[in-house]
């Protein structure tokens, strides 16, 4: 990474600010600025070609973000909706981690940029009727006048060209206003107004004394349940997702001999390529876990062993460009065979799998799934005589989570967990719906150090994990690429390693 230069004048003062009738540039985090001639600051203002982009065409999601922002309208007349995209957050001293927009920011207005807020605004129309007119807030482009593009840390130099506020309004479909002058407005406006905390604290300031806990979580919760159906272009965007996620396991198979000359790391880096080749990012922290790590659930260390003989529990989903993520588990035979005892656990997750997904329809309740997996999980379990029947007396009494230990699945979208802000009632007390897509994924794990169970059961981990979408006329597998069955999975495996 560039340093920032050495000031060519030492009598040059370190806190220089070169002002413009805006505002000062902002100081370099560690306190340093180069020394800045005059001939230098004048040559730097001009000499540079007009880069407007004139034949942008408006993002593919533009018509349906129009109609996510017109449900929000309905559902909040006459108030003021502020839904910010969030700040830079500090990874270490001068570094940052890679942004990543708001949920509801990027549902509503398909735009990524950092320091942007949506403001929905309360307005009569000409013909009568009431409701908002949107704007998109937005850092311009950067000043040639003042400095701003090559002294600014954030300036266009360092860190790339951002649109112009017209690139933006095309793209997007919004009108753009310049986000600067944004905390001042809000500060003045009157009347009733709610914000999506959490984001961007700076403007959660200027809102302090407008605003009320209670009122502004009614607009996450509505969001969150929003998502909770997806329309046409999430349902796109998710196969997207999982077919780049079926690449990133057929990667990962065709490399298993590097990964066991070496840890899991190679294995979450091989994923991890995949998802920045096809997509913006993984979805999640990559679970690679190998041999006993399968039995810890969120794995995320990845730095064991890879070995022969033992299984690979890959959990792992390709966030796409416009930010749905696949959510897919598969666990594999290292050395492409499973033994007896492996192939009688994977057969029996496998098992409750299918009866998982067979209960995914519409008008199903949302824990119908959950409960037909768990019931088949049971069956063996007391079948297998690691805890004493009848089955009933097994689920009533949870025993079977001793095992299990996690819920079937959830809702999957923009967020692995998608929707978390939805009310139990619409959610996991509610009623399946065309559109929604959940994941189906039930394990069985026995712990290195389970006492209760036979030794050669114990350090086995095994989840099979599908995103499923919710049709008119029962479900679809949009993970299906990816082979399940044992046998399949060993014939998919010998035809990857060659």
């Amino acid at each position: 990474m560039s340093e920032e230069l050495i000031p060519e004048n030492p009598e040059t003062p370190e806190d220089l600010e070169i002002e413009s009738e805006e505002e000062p540039i902002k100081q370099r985090k560690n306190g340093l600025y180069p020394g800045v001639s005059d001939e230098l600051a004048e040559n730097m203002k001009s000499g540079w070609a007009d880069t407007e982009l004139h034949d942008l065409q408006p993002i593919a999601q533009a018509a349906h973000t129009a109609a996510r922002r017109a449900a929000l309208s309905a559902r909040f007349p006459g108030e003021r909706l502020v839904i910010p995209a969030g700040n830079l957050k500090t990874r270490s001293n001068d570094t940052e981690y890679a942004f990543r927009a708001s949920v509801e920011y990027a549902y509503l207005t398909g735009n990524q940029t950092e320091d942007g807020v949506l403001v929905l605004e309360p307005t009569d129309f000409a013909d009568g009727t009431s409701g908002h007119e949107a704007t998109i807030y937005l850092l311009p482009r950067s000043d040639r006048e003042n400095g701003e593009f090559w002294l600014d840390g954030q300036g266009e130099l360092w860190v790339g060209r951002r649109h112009s506020l017209t690139e933006a309004e095309t793209l997007h479909g919004i009108p753009a206003s310049d986000v600067r002058e944004l905390a001042d407005q809000l500060r003045e406006a009157t009347g009733s107004v709610r914000v999506v905390r959490g984001y961007d604290a700076g403007i959660e300031a200027a809102l302090t004394d407008k605003v009320t806990a209670e009122r502004d979580e009614e607009l996450r919760v509505f969001l969150s349940e929003a998502r909770l159906v997806k329309d046409e272009f999430e349902v796109g965007e998710l196969q997207k997702a999982c077919d780049s996620t079926a690449r990133g396991f057929e990667d990962v198979v065709r490399v298993l001999d590097k990964a066991e000359a070496t840890s899991e790391r190679y294995i979450e880096g091989t994923f991890f390529l995949r998802a920045r080749v096809d997509g913006n990012d993984i979805g999640y922290g990559s679970i690679c876990a190998a041999g006993p790590h399968a039995t810890t659930l969120h794995w995320v260390r990845n730095d064991g062993a890879v070995r022969s003989g033992e299984l690979l529990l890959l959990d792992a989903g390709v966030e796409t460009h416009t930010y749905y993520t696949a959510d897919v588990t598969r666990t594999l035979p290292i050395n492409g065979r499973f033994d007896d005892l492996q192939r009688k656990i994977y057969d029996a997750v496998y098992e409750a799998q299918e009866a998982g997904i067979a209960a995914v329809k519409p008008g199903a309740k949302f824990r119908d799934f959950h409960d037909a997996a768990q019931r088949v999980l049971a069956e063996k379990l007391v079948e297998w005589g690691l805890v004493e029947g009848p089955v009933e007396r097994v689920l009533e009494l949870g025993l079977q989570r001793r095992w299990t230990l996690h819920g079937t699945g959830h809702m999957l979208g923009m967020d692995v967990h998608d929707c978390a802000a939805a009310r139990r009632e619409t959610y996991a007390d509610g009623v399946l719906e065309p559109g929604m897509c959940l994941t189906v994924e039930p394990g069985l794990y026995f712990q290195a150090d389970d006492l209760t169970v036979p030794e050669e059961y114990r350090g086995i981990g095994v989840r099979i994990e599908d995103d499923i979408l919710v049709t008119a006329d029962g479900n679809k597998n949009l993970s299906a690429a990816l082979p399940r069955r044992a046998d399949d999975v060993e014939a998919w495996m010998a035809e990857l390693k060659g």
